[in-house]
């Protein structure tokens, strides 16, 4: 069998876990206040173009998404999100559970439309009851999206834009971040991101980390005191330079930005393949995720010996399914895909 499910199948990069293994016997402080988390952070804050960002460091995407929504978020306030979101969707219900209602508005192969932000924005303080009505406190948004789509930077200054205007933050999830920044065509960079989102958090997970995100306030003083509140949520990390050397390898040499890269040409050389087998896709992806879709048959066939993502019904005979490729993809895993193909 072999396995192209999602972007996080296997353990780490090897330099990442070299790194663990040299520094596995030394003592340093916990919780992040170790050299290891000072040195990532730094170099997280070069990369970004801000100096002055503050970083903390998470275990899980949905733990983060969590952490940072309901930090941010006043009692009675939710978050406007995409039907599709990670924190509408795939999070069991994480954010209501902290007590924050997910306002969703239609999706466009994953992406929130501005201009329907701004019309919902628009119509809730239009309505003369809506000091009874759950207040949008935040826009959140996935770069990439669920559908492995990007936004524009004109699309995140339009956000921006209106999330200034209405006094509320814009989050940008970036669990594959690395992905949406590698791949062809896109004119949103880091620096673009620093100047467009209040928060926004680089994924580790799913870019060759055993584990971890990087949480980044552009501005700090965003929250108050929002270490002690990571540390309320259960989600401050004992052995915090765990989390510090994983980052601090990411973000040195270029890492980070080679394994993003390494990956997009991976989910090219499978593009190009299904392209030329005469594949429909179900839509553009130009990450590492790919949605093609198959003749139900075929599936039964596919499915004992390659592992892959169902990700919705396309009509009677056809399913829609994902393949996802990463850090640790090879052109013969591709390659053996396709044969399958």
């Amino acid at each position: 069998m072999i396995h192209f499910e999602c972007d996080y199948l296997e353990g780490a990069h090897p330099a990442i876990l070299e790194r663990l293994v040299e520094t596995n016997l030394e003592k340093t402080a916990g919780y992040g206040l170790d050299p290891y988390c000072d040195a990532a952070k730094e170099k997280i804050r070069q990369a970004c173009g801000c100096p002055q960002a503050e970083v903390h460091f998470l275990v899980g995407g949905t733990q983060t998404n969590a952490t940072v929504i309901g930090a941010m978020l006043k009692p009675y306030e939710g978050v406007i999100a995409a039907e599709t979101g990670h924190i509408s969707v795939h999070e069991a219900g994480a954010i209501e559970a902290g007590g924050h209602k997910v306002l969703t508005l239609p999706h466009h192969n994953g992406k929130l439309d501005p201009k329907e932000v701004a019309a919902y924005l628009n119509a809730f303080y239009a309505d003369s009851t809506y000091t009874h009505m759950v207040f949008p406190g935040m826009v959140y948004i996935s770069h990439p999206t669920e559908y492995g789509t990007l936004y524009t930077a004109d699309e995140l200054t339009e956000l921006h834009a209106l999330c200034t205007l209405y006094q509320i933050p814009l989050f940008l999830d970036g669990a594959r971040l690395a992905y949406g920044l590698a791949a062809d065509g896109t004119d949103v960079t880091l620096e673009t991101i620093a100047k467009t989102c209040d928060v926004f958090y680089f994924g580790g997970t799913k870019v060759g980390a055993l584990f971890g995100e990087a949480v980044v306030f552009p501005q700090p003083g965003k929250v108050s005191q929002f270490f002690t509140y990571i540390k309320q949520q259960g989600a401050l990390l004992a052995k915090g330079r765990l989390l510090g050397i994983q980052f601090d390898t990411l973000f040195t040499n270029n890492l980070y930005q080679e394994i993003g890269s390494h990956t997009i040409a991976m989910a090219k050389k499978l593009k190009d393949g299904l392209t030329a087998k005469g594949y429909s896709f179900f839509l553009n992806s130009p990450t590492n995720q790919q949605f093609i879709i198959v003749d139900n048959e075929k599936l039964a066939e596919l499915e004992k010996k390659v592992v892959y993502s169902v990700w919705e019904k396309y009509d009677e005979t056809h399913t829609v399914i994902r393949f996802a490729t990463s850090w640790a993809t090879t052109e013969e895993d591709v390659d053996t895909l396709l044969s399958y193909l």
